[in-house]
Order: C-alpha cells, then sequence, then structure tokens
C-alpha cells in the first residue's frame, strides 16, 4: 500500500523534526516503525523530489524523484522524468487536447 500523509515541514522544530530532509524522513520512518514502510518527503513548490507526489504517482529511486502517471500509452518518459507526447503540441497560444486513437494534438479542446 502506497500513502501520503501530511507531516511537519522540515524547517519546523515541533515533535523533535527539523532541521533537514534528511531528519524527517528518519524522524517519521520510526514514528510508523513497521518493515517494508518508507518514508520519502514530497514538496508543494516542486523543490523537492522534482513534483508533489500524488494518486498514482510512482517514486524512482534511482533519480530521487516522484513520477507522475503516464497521461496516455503513446506517451513516453524523457530524461528529465516528463511524459512526452510523440508530436510535440503547437506553441501558437491556441488550445488543444491530445487525441490518442489519431496521436495528434486537436484544436479546441
Amino acid at each position: 500500500m502506497i500513502q501520503v500523509s501530511v507531516g511537519v515541514d522540515e524547517t519546523a522544530t515541533q515533535n523533535g523534526v527539523g532541521g533537514s530532509t534528511e531528519a524527517w524522513e528518519q524522524f517519521y520512518t520510526q514514528a510508523v516503525n513497521q518493515e517494508g514502510i518508507y518514508i520519502k518527503r514530497t514538496s508543494y513548490n516542486h523543490r523537492m523530489r522534482k513534483q508533489y507526489a500524488g494518486i498514482g504517482y510512482t517514486y524512482d529511486a534511482d533519480a530521487d524523484v516522484f513520477v507522475a502517471p503516464q497521461p496516455f500509452p503513446s506517451w513516453t518518459l524523457d530524461g528529465n522524468h516528463d511524459w512526452q507526447p510523440p508530436t510535440p503540441k503547437p506553441d501558437d497560444g491556441g488550445l488543444y487536447g491530445w487525441n490518442e486513437a489519431e496521436l495528434k494534438w486537436v484544436a479546441g479542446q
């Protein structure tokens, strides 16, 4: 089971937690104290582990980042851990939606 929980900020000193990411993770891992449970901090402002962890996200331990769910089967993960479509989205400022059946961007969606 994977669960996202709220804890104190790493700069806070509540409950003896604070000062560093490592101290935060160690405190919560010890508090849970269950085999196979690993605590990884995530950040709303994307300053830590690339992006905020959410439902369906995975954790890449080698890169120490959270990865968003794959939006469509045809999209691939790039070296920066971002999902990329097979064709780039037009950059003309218009509204576009991805059409997976046709593998292209469709205007007005």
